[in-house]
């Protein structure tokens, strides 16, 4: 299906939401459900003080595969529900849903303290993935919902506010 003229997705839009970020969804779920260990020390060494993989709680193990299905829910939207459709409203639905599905990860990470949020030199790679990379996510969707790099008529004025900001 073509985007219909007012809807033109630049490459940097299809790259992120058609290609790595579904992706990143996958090794998410990969991690979630097929190395449970690995992905509970890396959330948080200090309280995931397992022997082995065969000590994770039963209910544990069922919660991380619960969210590696969410992942692949995630990646599935994305990669397939966005691909299969032009029609703008749809893509603005869909990423509205993640930008709060974003904010609502953030927030899950908080009893890690303050600093998770911001101090990217203590982050391990699940940090990156937990809070660095939703954060350009949540980013991405924003420009996205305020139209920047659309030719819409909600785009044009984005551009036309950032050009006058960098022309003062």
């Amino acid at each position: 299906m073509s985007p219909p003229p007012s809807f033109k997705l630049p490459a940097y839009y299809t790259a992120f939401f058609l290609i790595i970020e579904p992706v990143s969804a996958l090794v998410g779920a990969f991690y979630a459900h097929f190395r449970p260990l690995e992905y509970l020390q890396l959330t948080h060494a200090t309280s995931s003080a397992y022997a082995d993989a065969l000590s994770i709680p039963t209910s544990t193990s069922i919660v991380l595969s619960q969210l590696a299905n969410l992942y692949l829910l995630f990646a599935i939207n994305e990669a397939l529900v966005l691909r299969s459709t032009s029609d703008l409203r749809v893509w603005r639905t869909v990423l509205f849903g993640l930008l709060v599905a974003d904010f609502g990860h953030l927030y899950t990470v908080r009893q890690l303290g303050v600093e998770i949020y911001w101090n990217a030199l203590q982050w391990n790679k699940m940090d990156w993935g937990n809070v660095g990379f939703v954060y350009m996510g949540a980013t991405m969707r924003m420009l996205f919902l305020a139209g920047v790099g659309l030719n819409t008529a909600r785009g044009r004025e984005a551009a036309k506010k950032v050009a006058a900001k960098k022309s003062t």
